[in-house]
């Protein structure tokens, strides 16, 4: 069958007003019926003409109908002159680059809030680190490319002394249990209800995606994402993380939602750009309005991939402890990189957390340092000057291409012996060098969270190099 040819002008001719519903009209046509013919795509957009409000909720003509019911026009959006309130932990070993753009943000006419954690650096967009309050809107890069990002912990009642003594049995399973990057699934993935949600089936876009997210699911992406054995040391009785005090096997794993997420936040980003474009060096910070088909739309799929995200963990952890034989005695896990609906100031606004954890009131928490250097196990102390949240790891010193010129395999190597870890993967970009100093991050963020343990890596797999 032809492939489907409409013109604007097909479009006046059954009443369409001469605004931007008829673009929008032919480009969801083009995507979504371009096997069908001319005469058929007229006579559902006639049904969409006659009855917009009808249509609203629709997968693929609800921005069609909203933009029927709009009169608005597409305006370059203006910076405000003066920042929205914010506070900066660890200034003074933060770059300018991160801190300026955290200073665009928060020149947004959306914004109300913002702060920046110890670990701060620059990214696209909000900084790494970057956590913003907007009104009713939500910003697909103050969110991340890797929605939904996570941490999750798995600690065994079994002695550390074992990781010593059958090393081999703990390198094996995590060679056999996990995959990582762009190749590697694993050949039985494994069913989640989470496959079985309604945003499979509605949102268009994201129904496109279902296959890869089932091939993906329990896999782990690339660059600082990975799976690792290593002690958790519990110093002294807590009553929310309620383990006893010792010492114990854990398995932590950092990843996130793997191209499902990331093809959300392509498409929604450009989207986002097209109704709020910004100037350069803000352009993007581009938000959707959470009244907007667009912006209810991105805000099911986020969800989506947060959720998808930590299906993914689940899955490798309940894989390792099949292995293993044995069942966690607790499992701890927090996301970054999301958007949350949260009172501020007694006012619901949008959070963005783009590499910042959330630490409200007792509410726990992994930061993570790096393979050689110790995490910690958190509860957040709800600090209002941080948006009750606080950094997400240690930190990038240097930036993958510098790590790379910087430091050399040998120089890996040594601190890998010195500090007793087996690496499996991994290039020089992830070196232990290429991070801030966990340690100085910590006591950065005193007032933020309050150290209930720590996990110090052993053996750490990766992507490969």
């Amino acid at each position: 069958m032809a492939k489907l040819k409409l013109r604007g002008k097909d479009l006046i001719a059954i009443g369409f007003p001469q605004n931007k519903a008829i673009s929008i009209a032919m480009e969801s046509m083009q995507k979504h019926y371009k096997r069908e013919t001319k005469e058929r795509v007229l006579v559902l957009l006639k049904e969409v003409l006659k009855d917009p409000e009808q249509f609203l909720n629709d997968g693929i003509f609800g921005k069609i109908a909203e933009a029927l019911l709009s009169d608005t026009k597409t305006e370059k959006q203006k910076l405000k002159t003066n920042r929205a309130p914010y506070t900066i932990f660890g200034e003074n070993d933060i770059k300018d680059e991160a801190k300026n753009q955290l200073y665009t943000a928060l020149k947004l006419p959306i914004a109300k809030a913002g702060a920046l954690m110890p670990d701060g650096h620059s990214g696209y967009g909000l900084p790494i680190g970057g956590v913003l309050a907007t009104e009713n809107a939500v910003i697909p890069y103050g969110v991340g490319v890797d929605i939904g990002c996570r941490m999750c912990l798995s600690v065994y009642d079994i002695p550390p002394s074992y990781l010593l003594g059958s090393k081999d049995k703990y390198v094996n399973i995590l060679q056999k249990h996990t995959k990582f990057g762009m190749k590697e699934v694993h050949s039985n993935p494994a069913d989640h209800e989470v496959l079985e949600r309604e945003e499979f089936k509605t949102i268009p876009f994201v129904k496109k995606l279902k296959d890869k997210a089932y091939a993906q699911l329990g896999s782990s992406g690339g660059g600082n994402h990975f799976v690792e054995f290593g002690i958790v040391d519990v110093p002294a009785n807590d009553a929310v993380f309620n383990i006893p005090p010792g010492k114990y096997i854990g398995v932590l794993s950092h990843s996130g939602s793997r191209g499902l997420g990331a093809n959300i936040a392509k498409q929604y980003t450009y989207l986002a750009m097209k109704q709020t474009p910004l100037p350069k060096e803000a352009k993007h910070l581009a938000w959707l309005d959470l009244n907007t088909h667009d912006g209810q739309e991105y805000w099911l799929a986020m969800n989506l991939a947060g959720d998808y995200a930590s299906a993914c963990h689940h899955d490798i952890h309940k894989r390792i402890a099949k292995a293993l034989g044995a069942k966690p005695l607790t499992v701890v896990e927090n996301h970054h990189n999301f958007a949350w609906k949260e009172i501020v100031d007694g006012k619901e606004l949008i959070v963005h957390r783009k590499g910042a954890t959330p630490a409200q009131e007792n509410v726990l928490g992994i930061i993570p340092g790096s393979m050689t250097a110790p995490g910690f196990i958190v509860k957040g102390k709800g600090s209002e000057l941080s948006l009750s949240s606080a950094s997400h790891g240690a930190g990038r010193l240097f930036s993958r291409s510098k790590a790379k010129q910087s430091f050399t395999r040998n120089e890996l190597n040594k601190m890998l012996t010195d500090n007793g870890v087996t690496l499996l993967g991994a290039g020089i970009d992830e070196a232990p060098m290429a991070y801030k100093d966990i340690n100085k991050v910590m006591a950065q963020q005193t007032e933020l969270v309050d150290v209930v343990g720590t996990f110090t890596p052993k053996i750490v797999r990766m992507d490969r190099a």
